[in-house]
C-alpha cells in the first residue's frame, strides 16, 4: 500500500472505532434485557407479532404494538392471520383473534412493567412490521 492509502485506511478504521464506541455507550442495557425477556416468553414467541421495547425514558417503556388509533385492529388481524380475510368482525374466529391479541399484548405489558425501572408502558405502532408485509398505512 502506498502512504496515502495506508493513512486513508487508518482514518476509516479510527472513524469506525469511534462510531462503535459511541453506539455502545448509548446502548441501553435495560432495553436489551427486556427484549430478551419478551423473546424468551413462550406465549409471546408463539404469536405472529413480536413485541419489543424501543426505549425507556423517565420510567416509561415505549413498546411496539401492531395497533393504534390510526390502524384498525382488523388490518393487523387480516395481515397476521390471512385465514381471517373476508370474515365479518362478529365472526367467532375474528372475535377470538381479537381476544388473543388483547391477552398477548397484556402479557407483554405485564412483563415489561415488572422491571423495577419501568412505571408505565406506552404503545408505539410498529410501522416496520406492516411495511415488511407490504401493507401501506395511512399517514
Amino acid at each position: 500500500m502506498d502512504r496515502f492509502t495506508r493513512r486513508y485506511v487508518m482514518l476509516l478504521c479510527a472513524l469506525l472505532a469511534v462510531a462503535l464506541i459511541a453506539w455502545l455507550a448509548n446502548r441501553d442495557g435495560r432495553v436489551a434485557e427486556l427484549n430478551g425477556l419478551l423473546a424468551a416468553d413462550d406465549e409471546l414467541a408463539a404469536y405472529p407479532f413480536q413485541f419489543s421495547v424501543r426505549e425507556i425514558n423517565n420510567g416509561v417503556a415505549f413498546v411496539t404494538s401492531p395497533r393504534s388509533a390510526q390502524v384498525p385492529v382488523m388490518q393487523f388481524l387480516h395481515t397476521a392471520f390471512p385465514a381471517l380475510q373476508g370474515k365479518d368482525v362478529q365472526h367467532p374466529e375474528m372475535m377470538a383473534s381479537q381476544d388473543r391479541l388483547v391477552a398477548v399484548q397484556s402479557r407483554a405489558a405485564e412483563l415489561v412493567q415488572a422491571h423495577p425501572e419501568v412505571n408505565a408502558v406506552r404503545w408505539v405502532l410498529d410501522e416496520r412490521w406492516f411495511a415488511e408485509r407490504g401493507v401501506t398505512l395511512p399517514p
